[in-house]
């Protein structure tokens, strides 16, 4: 397995970014075989390894944004895109790392001193998990029509209400919950922002008040998702992230770098589909001596991949590279929205062209092919579906009316 087609060429990495991507290259290289195996518990056991998990703790992958003084070691954004592409090269990307790394910088960002001293060391350490719950069943795309009500009581805020398709909460330790605190209906009354009365509370999973159940979901491979229940489920002041009402913008500063790394994950995938497709092309046979990689019907598609998979990636590097120079946010999501739609597109193509190359084959649970169709489709519609990021683009890049 060929891993990563990435060169870090550009001027804009650094001897740290370079650094990252050869201890990530180095770890994977040495488990050889083993790569294989922990593919099988993700695809066949859907249980994503602790030992990766740990891996990427070890590596600096997960405390790369937090600043050396929590424990860190302020690598940035690009660092993190760089490790996480290399992982998903071999099918290994880490949706729960992903999440944590989200939810660290909304605590960096939105947090107290005393949130960042207790949370974010036990975070780059690999020891704090962190799940992230916003999407409700009646509040998917739309955020802002969130219902789960967060009563301030005393020293501690009450919570009530439900959330969907919420990811790893058996894996979390925490989970970063989107609550309101202020109603939609006062909020409107008032005159304030939509995004006025959100605030952000980190639940640990044990709390009393708040049970799951498992969603039957498919394509976040090695996880599970959940329906949550907040039945009165106190939530220690001490755990408010920001001030209230005031959440959104939290969690805003932290949407860009959950596309960015989405986007790396989606790159990487590619490179899994384009390497065993060519792997096979060149040494399947049908007609005569010549492999089927000969057959232009067939070397096209995945030349035509390959281009844009670059392209993607070089959004997606941009997006990064701006995030941690602190460019203005409009810069920074116009390219990862873009790197979003691109690379997820591009990804899903690679796997639907993958399975034609394959032929029968791609069908064979063994040539781990047919697995990865739903991860690389699911792309497409999580964290946020490509249709959103069109209207994102066509509004703020374009400057066209809103349309919703």
């Amino acid at each position: 397995m060929a891993g990563s087609s990435a060169t870090l060429s550009s001027p804009f990495f650094t001897d740290v970014h370079r650094a990252m991507a050869e201890a990530a290259d180095t770890y994977l290289e040495r488990l050889g075989e083993r790569r294989t195996e922990l593919l099988h518990v993700i695809l066949d056991q859907r249980r994503y390894p602790e030992e990766l998990m740990e891996a990427m703790a070890s590596l600096g992958v997960v405390g790369a944004m937090i600043p050396e003084q929590y424990g860190g070691s302020g690598a940035g954004l690009l660092a993190v895109a760089v490790a996480m592409e290399r992982f998903s090269a071999y099918g290994l990307g880490n949706t729960l790392a992903m999440l944590t790394v989200m939810d660290g910088l909304a605590i960096l960002r939105g947090g107290n001193e005393e949130q960042r001293l207790r949370l974010l060391p036990s975070i780059a350490e690999g020891r704090l998990k962190l799940a992230f719950a916003i999407t409700e069943p009646d509040a998917g795309t739309n955020s802002f029509n969130i219902g789960l009500r967060a009563r301030h009581d005393g020293d501690a805020y009450r919570l009530t209400g439900e959330k969907a398709w919420i990811t790893a909460v058996d894996r979390a330790d925490m989970v970063l919950v989107v609550a309101r605190t202020t109603g939609r209906e006062e909020v409107a009354r008032a005159g304030l922002p939509r995004a006025f009365g959100l605030s952000l509370f980190l639940v640990p999973t044990d709390t009393p008040g708040m049970s799951r159940t498992e969603m039957a979901t498919v394509g976040i491979e090695g996880f599970s998702q959940f329906h949550l229940y907040f039945d009165d489920a106190e939530v220690s002041e001490e755990n408010l992230v920001g001030e209230v009402d005031q959440g959104a913008a939290v969690l805003f500063e932290a949407l860009n770098p959950e596309r960015i790394i989405g986007s790396s994950l989606s790159i990487g995938l590619t490179d899994y589909f384009l390497t065993r497709s060519v792997q096979y092309a060149n040494q399947r046979r049908v007609f005569g001596e010549r492999p089927i990689g000969s057959y232009q019907a067939v070397a096209h598609p995945l030349a035509r991949i390959r281009a844009n998979q670059e392209a993607a990636r070089a959004l997606m590097y941009s997006a990064a590279e701006a995030y941690d120079r602190h460019a203005p946010s409009t810069v920074v999501g116009t390219y990862a929205n873009m790197a979003k739609l691109l690379s997820s597109e591009n990804a899903f193509e690679a796997a639907d062209r993958a399975i034609q190359t394959h032929g029968g084959n791609g069908f064979v649970a063994d040539y781990m092919l047919i697995q990865m169709l739903a991860p690389a489709r699911l792309a497409k519609t999580a964290p946020i579906n490509n249709e959103m990021i069109l209207n994102y683009i066509a509004e703020h890049d374009l400057g066209l009316p809103r349309s919703y």
